[in-house]
């Protein structure tokens, strides 16, 4: 049996499986991620809970009761399920699953390079924690926060987010329950499986764009960081400010990874860029969050200079070459590095 199967894929398109109904992000990524890769290019898709067909597919993902990664079997709703991404505490769902085993080749593809290349690693770890266990927590019903504790606090939502998420976006693509339905199955099935190819490319459109960022934007400002990070104590004796020459990258996860590492008290208040790579740019001051998506500064610049521009705020602040300050005093501006640094240092101080 096992030859014939062997023989088939030979003369057949790979065929990937997965349930039919009722489609879900997981299963539209999962799907979407193995396409990317050779092997699956140009295969096929057959969306039943059959386990007859389901055992003639190449691969299954999210159906069929069975976690085999050497038979390419890849559901997660088995009652003794409790697989998760290395270092993290996320129950996975077929997505994560699919990204687990085949991830780092589609990250070394993307980046031209051999899977044992230490920033497909990187990336790896950095696109599932930024990416991939939000999809996994919501499949598998996993608050970000503790219910409980959140309850327990009287913490109630200020509006309705309107489920704004990749899970909620491709449930309403699912077909409505009034909508007109061929009455012969096979076109109803057509139908059904139109819609969960759009729902795949949406999450594959995500993906690759998220992909695209940390390979191509990410990554290379990770060494940019390193080299400010290494250089801060230039510009203040405790390491408080951290300046960019050239001009801005992204830099919060690289920073605060960095200081996780280093483990110090100091951390870094202020960050000092330039708003164009040119000679003549002015300068901005940004300050660091107290995390990654706060909106609290670890230290906000002077109330006092809040709201003002120009002369006014040359005025208040005593530095010449001001340009402004925002009203909630996180970033701010100065027509010349030597302006915003005399600005950052003021703050300190105050």
């Amino acid at each position: 049996m096992a030859e014939t199967a062997a023989k088939r894929l030979k003369t057949s398109p790979v065929t990937i499986g997965t349930h039919n109904g009722h489609f879900h992000a997981d299963e539209a990524l999962a799907v979407y991620m193995l396409r990317l890769l050779p092997t699956y290019h140009s295969s096929q898709l057959v969306r039943t809970r059959d386990p007859a067909l389901l055992q003639t597919c190449h691969t299954v993902v999210d159906v069929g009761g069975e976690y085999d990664a050497s038979a390419n079997r890849y559901d997660h709703h088995q009652r003794t399920f409790d697989t998760t991404f290395p270092n993290r505490p996320t129950k996975l769902s077929s997505a994560g699953l699919v990204y687990m085993h085949f991830g780092k080749a589609i990250i070394a593809q993307h980046l031209g390079v051999p899977e044992e290349a230490k920033e497909v690693d990187i990336i790896w770890g950095k696109i599932y924690e930024s990416f991939i266990e939000a999809l996994d927590a919501h499949d598998n019903g996993i608050s970000a926060y503790d219910t409980k504790a959140i309850k327990a606090a009287g913490i109630e939502k200020k509006f309705s987010d309107g489920g704004f998420s990749l899970g909620a976006m491709v449930s309403r693509l699912n077909p409505n329950w009034n909508d007109p339905t061929p009455s012969d199955p096979v076109e109803a099935q057509k139908v059904e499986d139109e819609k969960f190819l759009v729902a795949s490319t949406r999450m594959g459109e995500e993906f690759s764009r998220d992909l695209d960022y940390y390979t191509r934007s990410w990554l290379p400002a990770r060494d940019i960081v390193h080299a400010a990070y290494a250089k801060r104590l230039e510009y203040d004796p405790k390491g408080r400010i951290l300046v960019f020459d050239g001009q801005s990258v992204p830099w919060k996860d690289h920073l605060y990874t960095l200081e996780a590492e280093e483990g110090g008290e100091a951390q870094v208040l202020y960050v000092l860029y330039p708003e164009k790579p040119t000679p003549d740019a002015k300068w901005r001051i940004q300050c660091v969050p107290v995390s990654k998506d706060s909106f609290e500064s670890r230290k906000p610049l002077p109330e006092a200079w809040r709201g003002f521009r120009d002369e006014k705020l040359d005025e208040v602040a005593g530095v010449i070459g001001g340009v402004f300050v925002h009203a909630a005093g996180f970033i701010g501006g100065n027509k010349t590095f030597d302006g915003a640094k005399a600005m950052t240092l003021k703050s300190l101080d105050l």
